[in-house]
């Protein structure tokens, strides 16, 4: 299986921070983000990931070159000139994953252990049902600041807001993604340059995949560590190394 691992954000929520180090480098207890990341995927299956790359790109590409012997899962990277954002990203490689029966997409700023086989077990069973894509959900404390979807009782999404004035759910989008190639007939008009135009997921794509998609309710841990305030939350309830999260 393929993975997209979306790390090209230039963190400016997390100055001073990333003032030196991009953010999918930032270390939680001396494991950068990024490793936590491909270590997670490997352990659910994957055997390729793409990674972009933008601000201190250079950076990023030390530590993957340095890390890929130590790792079996093959670690593409695509440095974007200027940002794509994330649906741009997706549809400049997307001849990466057309024969692929599916692909996760991660956004490299969470930090989660969340159970991709469930996850991808689970969009197996929604193809049948003319799934397209399943997203990963959680309760949104803050409904407001997020992607919110309504689901009806199998679990379809039948609406998705991006940051709504007045959210009618609190389930809210978690950045973490398995889809089909037939994700990309549902893509607004795009031309793949550089540049052209910036592509987002939550504000382009997924309110054109309403009936398409399904959620994924999971239990296990989750923060965006996209802020100071969340990271050092998150280095709180993070275990440090030899817990479960480091199996």
């Amino acid at each position: 299986m393929k993975a997209f691992l979306l790390a090209a954000g230039q963190g400016t929520r997390l100055r001073p921070y990333t003032a030196k180090v991009p953010k999918c480098l930032i270390p939680i207890h001396e494991r950068p983000l990024l490793q936590i990341w491909i270590d997670l995927l490997e352990r659910h299956g994957v055997t390729e990931i793409l990674i972009n790359t933008h601000y201190l790109a250079d950076a990023v590409e030390k530590f993957v070159t340095l890390f890929q012997p130590r790792t079996a899962v093959r670690l593409l990277t695509a440095f974007e000139p200027e940002l794509l954002g994330s649906g741009g990203t997706l549809w400049t490689h997307r001849h990466w994953v057309k024969t692929s029966e599916a692909f996760l997409i991660v956004y490299a700023d969470n930090l989660t252990d969340a159970d991709l086989s469930r996850m991808v077990a689970f969009h197996k069973q929604c193809r049948n049902l003319d799934g397209i894509l399943t997203m990963g959900l959680f309760q949104a404390p803050d409904p407001k600041a997020c992607g919110i979807v309504v689901m009806d009782h199998a679990g379809r999404i039948i609406k998705f807001v991006e940051k709504p004035a007045q959210p009618e759910s609190n389930w809210a989008n978690a950045g973490i993604y398995v889809a089909s190639p037939e994700i990309f007939d549902y893509f607004p008009p795009y031309k793949a340059m550089p540049g052209h135009t910036v592509l987002d997921l939550g504000y382009h794509v997924l309110p054109r995949l309403t009936g398409k998609a399904f959620g994924w309710q999971f239990n296990g841990y989750l923060r965006d560590i996209g802020t100071v305030a969340s990271y050092r939350q998150a280095l709180q309830e993070w275990p440090a190394k030899g817990s479960k999260h480091e199996s």
